[in-house]
């Protein structure tokens, strides 16, 4: 049997373009438009599938970026110093030296640093050569100590005894010397010590020996004594050439004026190659070559170092020069220099 068709052969007239024709209502157009997504949910579309094709990376992404963003937090409240400017620098000068104490002036490091060097020279005079140094004293009288009389003979055996106690607490001659080797030879003046017979040296740390006579420079009023017993630290003291000392440069002298010291006074170079005659002596032989300064001295002083700024010795007190005839400082001073004072020990080390 035969079927019959669903549809018939007519054709049916199109109402209008369909969207197999390729053309669209303009309705229909615009009905899709309006349902298109916006930026933002494409946007989270794509974060999402972003994020799920990489969930295993992103933490660790996440964790970097928030650490970049602590550091960069931490320094943007936190900034470096600033770099320093030459205006920077100047103004830290000025105000470091503005508000630091000065130290301590040039003739107290000299001081300081020849200080150990000094030694004390006593003299003392033996009864039985008292009558010979009555004679001598007469005739010349040292320049920078004072002479006591001799003590009267003992009659007995404890008179001897007082007698000899009181030489050692009250000694005939006081002046000063400058240690100069590790072997103990001090420098000192020949008038310091030429009217006793026993000399007995004190050290810086006040330990006390018995010295002897090593040399005499006689033309130069120089001796070289050394004693018995040294202590353990002795220091020397360093000498220095006279070639770089001019007239104005800063001396000072240590020394124990009338037996109290040791004492320091400061003053100038005032002139060199000086000449002095003691005026109480006329046999005695021109002092040459000398250097003249400022620094206040007084009997007691002679046979001490006078020492330049660095606390080098560059010439041993030996004279002062008053016209009233009165022993005391009245504003000239004389030194022999270090180069003739090296000789008395033997040799020239300068």
């Amino acid at each position: 049997m035969k079927r019959k068709p669903l549809y018939g052969r007519a054709t049916r007239r199109r109402a209008g373009p369909s969207i197999l024709d390729g053309q669209m209502p303009a309705d229909l157009s615009f009905s899709l438009e309006d349902n298109e997504p916006s930026l933002f949910v494409l946007g989270w579309r794509r974060t999402k599938a972003f994020a799920s094709r990489h969930d295993r990376s992103l933490p660790a992404a996440a964790a970097v970026l928030i650490s970049l963003a602590l550091v960069g937090g931490w320094w943007f409240l936190h900034p470096g110093p600033a770099p320093l400017t030459q205006f920077d620098i100047d103004n830290a000068v000025k105000y470091t030296l503005s508000n630091t104490p000065p130290g301590p002036a040039e003739t107290t490091l000299a001081a300081a640093t020849v200080g150990p060097s000094v030694v004390r020279v006593d003299g003392f005079l033996s009864p039985e050569h008292a009558a010979e140094a009555a004679k001598a004293a007469a005739k010349l009288a040292p320049r920078d100590h004072v002479r006591r009389p001799p003590p009267p003979k003992a009659s007995d055996g404890k008179e001897a005894d007082k007698t000899k106690q009181a030489k050692d607490e009250s000694p005939d001659s006081t002046g000063t010397g400058v240690v100069i080797d590790d072997k103990g030879d001090i420098l000192t003046n020949l008038h310091v010590i030429h009217s006793t017979d026993r000399w007995v040296v004190t050290f810086a740390d006040g330990t006390k020996s018995e010295a002897t006579v090593v040399n005499v420079q006689p033309e130069n009023d120089l001796a070289v004594i050394r004693t018995r017993t040294q202590p353990d630290d002795l220091k020397p003291a360093t000498l220095a050439s006279t070639a770089n000392l001019f007239p104005g440069d800063t001396v000072v002298a240590v020394g124990f004026p009338f037996g109290i010291g040791p004492s320091v006074s400061s003053g100038v170079v005032a002139g060199l190659k000086r000449e002095f005659d003691d005026p109480e002596d006329h046999d005695k032989p021109t002092l040459t070559n000398l250097i003249q300064f400022t620094a206040p001295v007084n009997p007691g002083n002679s046979g001490g170092p006078l020492v330049n700024r660095d606390g080098e010795v560059v010439g041993i007190v030996t004279a002062i020069y008053n016209p009233t005839g009165q022993r005391v400082f009245a504003g000239m001073a004389f030194a022999v220099p270090i180069e003739n004072a090296a000789k008395a020990v033997g040799n020239n080390p300068l």
